[in-house]
């Protein structure tokens, strides 16, 4: 199984799949499609049924139960998608064995290192094989951990037919890293009673809990005067923008932040003298405190106006998620029973809300409770990225060890 893992990881990493946040297109990229297709063949050679991807770029398939009697139907899912922040073309995958506790050199000609001091949870993996990238690219651990880990469990069990499951549904979602993974998502036609996203970091992650998380763009309408003769006339829409920005709480930065505390994440800033915009994320656990920001926002903005007398910013919000403690919470049992089952293969659970958010917390608001568990992976999203590959191994005895007890309950 070992090798099988490891194989199929680093072939799904190769391909491209990054997601694009300024498409118009559902996938926002076609070639979330090579990995689709490849998935879709795969599942079917290992002997997965009613394996399907649609015009949305959904692969779904499905193992059918081997027991008599009535038990609730499973799911596991993870995205195809890697993140707009670093590119995922041409990933080179790096496989260090039998690490020895040293700086690992990710690539000597850019001076890019893993080094103890900074990423002392190295310390962790002494023995154990890491794979990272090239030191050009992100890995795309996030999250083609999850798959391959999810296919590789589905696979143990079609070549073990006298390990008893249920009935067990399997999803490969699009474009999640820009908020948009289950938007054209049939819940229904899934048919999962609920599911699992594998798709959080480190062994022992347990998620059922993250942001509320809205997106506001604001654009800022200046006035641009020769400088010669602004005096009175300038409205300099960069030093508006600028003043917009100073008024928000310095403290609520998420460099400044932590735990369940939210904030204020300033994400891009273009402008000219004439123009500008600026769009923030808001994020926080706690529902009346994300309305407190969204309102603190808002009222910044009516400030900036009513200081220079006219209606010089405008914005668009959106609320993009919300906290799925409230879904899981009437069903906490399947928390407890990936608890339980991260106890049975030696793994202590570390049960935290999620500074983020996954499939899982709008899948959770469809009808679909979905806590989300670890793939193993490290330093998402950037070139330090790197993964055990017994981390992974653990992922999928985690898997299997969430069907076996749900076989025994």
């Amino acid at each position: 199984m070992k090798q099988e893992l490891l194989n199929r990881f680093l072939r799904y990493v190769q391909i491209d799949t990054q997601s694009d946040e300024n498409s118009k297109t559902y996938p926002s990229t076609s070639k979330q499609f090579d990995l689709a297709n490849l998935l879709v063949k795969e599942l079917r050679e290992i002997g997965m049924e009613d394996v399907e991807v649609d015009k949305h770029g959904y692969v779904i398939a499905t193992l059918q139960s081997n027991v008599d009697k009535e038990i609730p139907v499973i799911g596991f899912l993870a995205h195809m998608d890697t993140a707009p922040d670093m590119s995922g073309t041409k990933v080179r995958p790096q496989v260090f064995e039998n690490y020895t506790g040293e700086d690992i050199i990710i690539n000597k000609e850019l001076s890019i290192s893993l080094t103890v001091k900074e990423f002392h949870e190295l310390n962790n993996y002494i023995g154990q094989t890491i794979i990272t990238a090239s030191g050009k690219t992100l890995l795309g651990a996030d999250d083609k951990a999850g798959i391959a880990e999810i296919i590789t469990a589905m696979e143990y069990l079609v070549k073990n037919p006298e390990i008893k499951h249920g009935t067990i549904k399997l999803a490969f979602t699009p474009d999640e890293e820009i908020g948009k993974g289950v938007d054209h998502f049939n819940v229904k036609k899934f048919g999962a009673d609920y599911a699992y996203t594998v798709d959080g970091g480190p062994v022992g992650e347990l998620e059922y809990e993250n942001f509320n998380a809205a997106g506001i763009s604001i654009k800022i309408q200046g006035r641009n005067i020769h400088p010669g003769y602004a005096k009175g006339r300038m409205i300099n829409a960069i030093l508006v923008a600028s003043e917009l920005n100073d008024m928000l709480p310095i403290e609520q930065r998420p460099e400044l932040t932590e735990n369940r505390e939210g904030f204020f994440h300033i994400i891009r800033f273009i402008g000219t003298v004439e123009t500008a915009e600026i769009h923030y994320l808001i994020r926080d656990h706690d529902i009346v405190k994300f309305e407190q920001k969204k309102n603190l926002i808002k009222d910044v903005i009516s400030l900036t106006n009513k200081k220079y007398n006219q209606e010089v910013a405008k914005y668009q919000l959106e609320d993009q998620y919300f906290n799925m403690r409230e879904k899981i919470e009437p069903v906490f049992h399947i928390v407890e029973k990936a608890k339980q089952a991260m106890i049975d293969v030696g793994i202590t659970p570390d049960i935290k809300p999620i500074r983020g958010g996954t499939d899982g917390a709008r899948l959770s608001y469809m009808g679909l409770p979905c806590p989300n568990i670890f793939t193993g992976g490290h330093n998402y999203h950037g070139k330090h990225e790197f993964i055990p590959l017994e981390s992974m191994e653990k992922a999928v005895q985690v898997i299997l060890r969430i069907i076996d007890i749900s076989v025994k309950k």
